[in-house]
């Protein structure tokens, strides 16, 4: 990883070879701010935004051509005057965001923005103290983070950083969480990696655009270690269960280690186990009595060879999108059992390794790597996000929801029927009846259809009937012979924190209460459980509007806000008003259903088994930002008592 900028002392030839791999609205914004001259942005070099575009605001190649040249120039003289580059003012940032978006910004996003840009660097997400409150109170004051993955680390580095004593724990034997678990083949992620990281720990070495499981695994992994977290997790723990103390406003945790029970106590605790964690298997009548190796795609069996083998794949989603793509010149045989096909979005370097001359630039050019990342940030976040609310005024086919859906609807049917010209039957199975963003949306750059196109791949679209000792049975009563089965079936999203169980006050059952329908108070906060905070909680989770790691920030920036706001009070518990949290939840069904995700015709692992969407957030990305910048004390109970923590953590 490097995030601090290097000085440049290349000659001209090797930075204009660097220039030739830029993405251009960012080094036009870079070069604006090195020269101060704005002539560059208020002429004829306009981008667009084009979701499916060529990534270069559609600029002509004489307006390319223009814009390198005067980069070049640009940093030229940067290098051979000092390599000093005063920050913009905030008209200009305001010009230059409106420029590299491609779009006229609307002026609440602007302090948002203006924090996600971070030109004048520094951890600007990191929580900030409230009142001073004394050291030693703040190391008294004991929380269990939950989980080692993506938001365990980022809770563990936050609460470090404000002073405030932990004890992390995870169930696997090393930190990463999703990013340890599957690793199974093609995985990778499907979020822009310079986009797809921490805030504060920006990497310029990433190998592609779309990292690999491995990569990924290494970068969550390396910034635990930087921060000192990874040598203090206790790993190969799991919490059972929890129980809230009413008298002394303490968490009782029973954590299990190797069959072996222990009890600790905390002031609070932090969930980060996320959503997606725990595998689901479908209930096929006679599962058991398959004779061959059947596994699920998140518990990659790597002992079993496939190749030359009859393999029989269960799920098209998100997983089994990049795996069968890698096994199918492998094996004999390859029968995809599909219940719904996934819309694709084009996207071409979803493959393609990072040039050289691009991580130059991140790593040289002064401000190109913070515009970047928020060119990908609002192409992919709220830029797009009214292509997927409903409108209620449409009157279309059902696979739409509005008028801009069903533009992007027909883009991405014409780029699957002309990957299939000569397979009309693949290419009506391919075409999903839903609308897009209804479902999770995949990147393709042309594999997965190419994939099954080959003579040795099949795809069954009828139902399942039974699984049997060599094979499945489809509804037809077609018997389909194989030798492995992989389970792509996803995970029990909607059963939230299970298995582990927590009481609250008055011995009030979590699971009990939400009656298989999860809620809580921005996906945080819960009542009846006192010091109870949930990262990737109810609510929190995006479809096609940004990176869970901006969630993630947001979401511990607010719970050290609730931590601050106890130790500045004196309080020993802190809980959301019943009301805020409802009011909170009717807002959220309301807007969820005005979504392409929450249309009656859709169903998805984004609603949960009373069909209510748990898992998605249904406004844009500013509103959570807004909400969760620091609790409004307003919104919850606060409770003082004389009890301490001892602590045996």
């Amino acid at each position: 990883m490097s995030a601090t900028l290097l000085p440049i002392r290349d000659d001209d030839p090797s930075i204009a070879r660097a220039i030739s791999d830029a993405h251009l609205p960012s080094l036009i914004a870079a070069t604006v701010q090195l020269t101060g001259d704005a002539s560059l942005v208020r002429g004829d070099i306009k981008p667009v935004y084009d979701f499916f575009g060529d990534g270069q605001g559609a600029l002509t190649p004489e307006q390319q051509g223009r814009a390198r040249e005067a980069a070049l120039a640009a940093l030229c003289r940067y290098r051979d005057s000092g390599q000093k580059a005063p920050p913009p003012g905030p008209e200009l940032v305001r010009e230059l965001m409106n420029f590299v978006a491609g779009a006229e910004i609307p002026e609440r996003y602007l302090p948002f923005l203006e924090e996600e840009l971070a030109l004048h660097g520094g951890d600007v997400k990191a929580a900030a103290r409230r009142a001073p409150v004394p050291d030693a109170a703040r190391k008294e004051f004991h929380v269990l983070i939950v989980g080692a993955g993506m938001s365990g680390i980022l809770a563990a580095i936050r609460l470090k950083q404000a002073g405030i004593a932990y004890t992390i724990i995870d169930k696997n034997a090393e930190v990463g969480g999703t990013w340890l678990e599957n690793a199974y083949p093609g995985c990778r992620v499907d979020n822009p990696n310079h986009l797809y990281s921490y805030s504060f720990e920006p990497n310029y070495d990433w190998p592609q655009h779309f990292s690999t499981q491995p990569v990924l695994h290494a970068y969550f992994r390396s910034v635990a270690e930087k921060y000192g977290v990874r040598g203090e997790v206790r790993f190969g723990t799991e919490l059972v269960e929890a129980v809230y103390d009413e008298r002394r406003d303490l968490w009782r945790a029973q954590l299990r280690q190797g069959g072996r029970d222990e009890f600790v106590e905390a002031n609070a605790i932090i969930t980060a186990v996320g959503q997606l964690n725990r595998p689901k298997l479908p209930p096929f009548r006679g599962r058991e009595s398959f004779k061959g190796p059947q596994f699920h795609s998140a518990r990659w069996d790597h002992s079993v060879a496939l190749a030359g083998k009859r393999v029989a794949v269960i799920g098209t989603g998100a997983s089994a999108f990049q795996f069968i793509p890698e096994i199918a010149p492998q094996v004999k045989e390859l029968i995809v059992f599909q219940r719904n096909a996934p819309w694709l979005a084009p996207t071409a370097n979803y493959h393609q390794d990072v040039p050289e001359g691009q991580k130059w630039l991140l790593k040289h050019v002064p401000g190109y790597a913070q515009w970047y990342r928020f060119w990908l940030f609002w192409m992919l976040t709220d830029g797009i996000y009214p292509a997927v609310q409903a409108d209620p005024t449409w009157n279309g086919t059902p696979d739409a929801v509005s008028a801009a859906n069903g533009q992007i609807r027909d883009v991405m049917r014409l780029y699957i029927a002309q990957q299939l010209p000569d397979r009309p039957d693949l290419a009506e199975k391919m075409t999903p009846n839903y609308p897009p963003g209804g479902k999770r949306i995949v990147r393709d750059n042309g594999v997965w259809l190419k994939a099954l196109s080959r003579e040795n791949v099949h795809v069954v679209t009828d139902p399942i009937r039974e699984i049997v000792p060599d094979g499945i049975v489809t509804a037809d009563g077609k018997k389909h012979v194989a030798d492995v089965i992989i389970y792509g079936t996803g995970f029990q999203a909607s059963h939230f924190l299970e298995p582990m169980k927590f009481k609250g006050r008055g011995g009030v059952d979590l699971h009990e209460q939400w009656n298989g329908d999860a809620r809580a108070y921005l996906g945080i906060t819960v009542p009846n459980f006192p010091n109870l905070f949930l990262m990737y909680g109810p609510n929190t989770n995006i479809v096609v509007n940004g990176s869970i790691i901006f969630f993630s920030e947001c979401e511990i920036r607010y719970i050290l806000g609730l931590i601050e706001l106890m130790l500045e009070e004196g309080a020993s518990a802190i809980e959301p008003k019943q009301d805020v949290h409802d009011r909170f939840n009717r807002k959220v069904d309301a807007a969820n259903a005005g979504m392409a995700w929450g249309a009656p015709q859709v169903t998805s692992w984004y609603k949960n088994e009373k069909g209510r969407v748990s898992q998605n957030w249904p406004w844009p990305l500013v509103d959570y930002w807004a909400a969760t910048r620091a609790p409004n004390p307003a919104d919850f109970i606060l409770r003082k008592t004389q009890a301490r923590l001892a602590r045996t953590a």
